[in-house]
Order: C-alpha cells, then structure tokens, then sequence
C-alpha cells in the first residue's frame, strides 16, 4: 500500500513554499510558487540554504480566500495509539499561511479577516485524526474485502470520501498524482484506543467515529438530508478488538431522519420541527438506503424521538417512507425514549437491547482469526436516531456495541464462559467513560456542548448531577444555536467547499447588512426594561404615578419582546455563505 511521508520540513523563501519530506531515504520536495500557485515535486539540492526553516507534522491541503491563496499545515500532533502496528495521530495545532500579501480595500481587509476566523474555527474544534500508513476512512472489513489492486492505491485514492474532512483542501494535490505522498486524509469525529486486562489477557480496545463531510454542519441549520440523499450527522462508529493476532470489529452508524426537514432557530427554546410539503421525499429517502444498504448490507432503523408532540409527525413520517420502499432488507423499530426512560426508569432501555437481539445475532460481526482467516463477516447494522443523533443515539449505541464486544471477547478466548462484561469492573470504567467521551466529541461538534445524559452512559444510572449538567449544557445550547451557530456553518461550509471565495465574483455575502429591526428592537425592549425598574426603585409622589410609569414601560418592554419572539428568525445569527433553499 502506497503511503504518505510521516515528518516534514517547511523551508519558506518569499518566492516559494518547500515542504521537503524527512523520512528515510527520501529525497521528494513539494515546491510550490507563491505567485503562480504551481506545484511540482523537486529535490532537496533545489532548496535554497537561505529559506526560513520549521518542523511540520502534515499537510491539510490549500484554500482561496479574498487575499489569495493559503497554504494550511498540521503544527503539532499527539499519538492517540496503534492501530495494527500503524501509529495514530490526533492533529493538535495548526497554521494558516498567506501565499503572498495582497493590496486590499478596507472591507476586503475585513472580509479576509472574517474568512481567516471561520478557517480557524473549524480548525480548533477538537476532533481531526490522521494515519501516514493506514486508512482510517474504511472499516475492517471493508480493508479486508478490497482487491490487491485497491490496497496498491495511495491513501488519497483510496479513502472513502465521505469521511476525509480535507477532502476539498486537496483538490490541487489530489489532482497530481506524484504529489500523492504530500498529500494526508484527515478524519474528523473521535478515536480513542485502550490497552486493556481482563483474567490476565491484555487485549486492545479501540473505538473510531467518523463524521461524514456531506451535508456536514451544525445542529438546528443542517437536518434530514439533501437531494443526494447524504443525512445530515451521519457517523459511522466502529468498536475494534486486537488480542493475540485476532481481530473483530462491530459498526453502526447514525444519521438525521432521511427526508427533507427543517428546525430552524428562532428565540424559542425548542423550534417546531417542519417536514417539507413542496418536495418529493421517497427519491432522496431512497438514495439514503441505496447507499446504505450497498455500503454495509442489512438496515435496522432505531428511532429513538417522541412519539408525542412536536416530533410525532417526524416519527410517522419515517415509518410510512419505509413502509412506502416496501424493502425486505430494512427494518424498522420506533422506540419513545423518554417515555419509556421516564422517571429514571433507565433499566428500561433493555426492552429495546431484547427486542433486536435477534437482529443482532443475524447481523453478528467481523472478525479474523489469529491465522487470519475471515471467521465472520458483518452482514447488516442498526442505524440509529434521535433529533439530533446525539445523546439518546449515544446510549443505546453504546449498549448495543458491549452485546457485541461480549460475544467477541467469548469467542476470542478472553472471557471465560458464564462471565459478563459488566462484572468486569476495571473494563467496564474504561469503556463506559470511552463511550461518554464519544458522545461528547460528536456533541460539541454538532451542537456546540457536550452530550446529555453521559452521567448514565459513565455509571449506569441517572444522578441529579447529571441532569444539573444535562441542563447546564441546555442552556449553552440554547445560547450557541441561536446566537453563534450561523457564523459556525459559514466555518464548516467554507472548510468543506460548499462555499468558495472567487476572486472575479466581487463582493461576498459577509457584506449583507442586518435588518433594521436586528439592533432597534432589542435596545427598546432593554431601555423599556431597564425604565420598568428604576420606576420601581424611585417611586413617585404617589402609588398610582408608580403605577401608571411601571405599567406603561412594563408594557412597551412586554409588547417589544414579543414582536421579538414573533419575528425570531431575523434576531437569531444565521448563515450568510449558503441561500436558505440550499441549506433546506
């Protein structure tokens, strides 16, 4: 298999960038000019000495912004652990570097500067991981079922596109195949990998969630799924176990409710959800399962929302359009987590572990021996679903995949027969808290905190603490999805390519002014207010001046919030880089 260098210097000249690479015996250089943008592959001997020298962990890729072109590199990385023999990083700090300096008018200096802030914010969101030797973008078993003619391919060539994050900032590597060794796909989502002891057999534990790129965004701008039929937060998650040359993995993945819907923000704590009544949803609901169904077999649909109130009409809808394909290789359960959860009823979740066990015997999972013979190949996955495919999701994952790691540790000879996971003390920490994590990671990526109800994902049970943090984050939500979320989907859809700064397309959206109601309205309601209580505080001759002053400004603060309320999506911070018809 064809690999990318793993340590690289970055020799800087005001003409060219030389990302020369310093693994053994190399001699390959990346030169790239500074004006004309070119890239070419050359020798150390063309490196100038007097070029301004730095270590470098990686390239992710290149990117045009209002002053030019920017050459973007991985600064420092840290090992997360190896996989299969293959070390394992997590990028930890990146840089952003100009081609050239560029004569700019004030507002183009702004726009540049807002563009550099969404690049940056993507950048720092926790979460990009990366492999010089590995392919981290398949699963197990996809790498198993490859030809010896796909395995010789470089990892840019090979990598399942939906997970590589730098997808778009490799678009001029990507299509030089010399420069392939330059050029490394980043995943984003979460890995974490655990040495672990159980009756004195030391196994791996590794658990990789990847967040797929298409419809990639942020909680309430980015939901169901768009014309191609990618659902918004899809991850597919993989639970590996290495013990003495054998190996098993099980996968499951999670995604939005596949069909065209919308939430938009709008002031309100929880926004009615709106199933599209314009567009026919069976031809992007059938995409979705073609895909999926060709991608990893067999389809088991948990859908975890209410069945009640606002998010009813989702789950009826979901459950005609499977109906509607008429498949026999979908299934689908629809399982009312808060209500069967209620009153900390959390041992209830088993109702729905029993009801698909049969499924997941059917399904069962891959694995190789230590000769490494295929025993069993994974023949189907449970897809699950919450509104968010967050915290609920995260849960029932989570015991869906120790069902699995329970069978595989029997079958490997770890445990011992009649023994259970969860009598495993030291192993069941790890993996409760690994599993926390993960629904952390995923949570602040799509909404902003981290997850709910991870107190009972790390203990077993609900505590009062969990849920005084559970609203806690509530509220951080609120505030981020109302007020900050739209400038995050800017980040990601400029990261990604869904939006592209060109130079001969003039002014960019960023120069679109709020409406005048934006800054007018909520300094009346505040002034309003504010007049409400210092006529409380400073009373008047009489009880009824007090009055009459209180009622009057009370009332113009009252009438104020609520065309506030009323006119919600205008005072919310939406997304300026992408038309609304676009985001639905």
């Amino acid at each position: 298999m064809a690999t990318c260098y793993e340590r690289y210097n970055l020799h800087t000249t005001p003409e060219k960038f030389f990302i020369e690479a310093c693994d053994e015996g190399a001699d390959a250089v990346l030169a790239i000019d500074r004006v004309s943008n070119e890239m070419t592959l050359t020798g150390k001997k063309d490196v100038p000495p007097s070029a301004v020298t730095r270590p470098i962990c990686g390239i992710m890729g290149t990117i045009r912004l209002v002053a030019g072109m920017y050459l973007v590199v991985i600064t420092r990385k840290r090992n997360v652990g190896s996989l299969l023999g293959h070390a394992v990083w997590k990028a930890a700090d990146f840089d952003v570097i100009s081609y050239k300096k560029t004569v700019l008018h004030l507002s183009e200096i702004q726009e540049n500067k807002t563009f550099l802030s969404m690049l940056n914010n993507v950048l720092t969101t926790d979460g990009f991981y990366f492999c010089t030797d590995f392919d981290l973008t398949h699963t197990l078993q996809r790498l198993a079922n490859t030809s010896p003619d796909f395995q010789e391919m470089s990892l840019l060539e090979r990598a399942d596109q939906r997970f590589v994050w730098n997808g778009n900032l490799l678009r001029e590597l990507a299509g030089q195949p010399e420069l392939h060794k330059f050029a490394l796909p980043v995943i984003h989502g979460f890995i974490v990998m655990k040495p672990c002891r159980i009756n004195g057999k030391i196994f791996e534990w590794i658990l990789i969630s990847r967040r797929s790129c298409f419809r990639a965004g942020v909680r309430y701008y980015v939901r169901g799924i768009d014309s191609e039929g990618h659902a918004a937060n899809f991850v597919e998650s993989e639970q590996i176990v290495l013990y003495e040359g054998a190996k098993a993995s099980f996968v499951q993945t999670r995604g939005s409710m596949p069909f065209y819907w919308s939430q938009r923000p709008n002031l309100r704590y929880k926004p009615k959800p709106i199933i599209s009544k314009t567009t026919n949803h069976m031809d992007g609901f059938q995409r979705h399962f073609d895909s999926q169904l060709l991608i990893y077999g067999k389809q088991t649909i948990l859908n975890l929302v209410n069945q009640k109130g606002s998010e009813k009409p989702l789950e009826q809808a979901f459950d005609r359009m499977v109906s509607g394909m008429n498949n026999d290789m979908l299934k689908y359960i629809a399982f009312d987590f808060h209500k069967e959860c209620s009153h900390m009823r959390w041992d209830r979740l088993q109702i729905l572990v029993d009801a698909v066990a049969d499924k997941q015997e059917e399904y069962g999972y891959f694995m190789v021996n230590s000769e490494g013979k295929t025993v069993a190949q994974q023949k189907g996955v449970f897809r699950s679903n919450c509104m968010d495919c967050l915290d609920r999701t995260n849960v029932i994952q989570s015991l869906l995949a120790r069902r699995s790691l329970q069978s595989q540790l029997q079958r490997m000879g770890v445990l011992n027969v009649g023994q259970r996971i969860e009598e495993q003390a030291e192993f069941e920490k790890i993996y409760k808290n690994a599993w926390a994590d993960n629904a952390n990671a995923c949570a602040v990526q799509y909404a902003g905190t981290g997850a709910l109800k991870t107190d009972f994902t790390r203990t077993g049970k609900r505590t009062r603490w969990g849920l005084l943090m559970d609203g806690w984050n509530s509220m951080i939500r609120y505030y981020k999805n109302n007020f900050s979320d739209g400038f995050r989907q800017d980040s990601i859809d400029l990261f990604l390519g869904n939006f592209a700064v060109d130079e001969s397309d003039g002014p960019t959206p960023l120069r679109v002014q709020k409406d005048w109601k934006f800054l007018t309205l909520p300094i009346i309601m505040l002034v309003a207010f504010s007049m409400c209580i210092v006529c409380l505080l400073m009373a008047g001759d009489t009880w009824t001046e007090t009055l009459a002053y209180v009622m009057f400004w009370g009332a113009a603060s009252a009438i104020t919030a609520t065309i506030i309320l009323f006119n919600g999506q205008d005072f919310v911070d939406a997304p300026k880089l992408v038309h609304k018809e676009k985001m639905d």
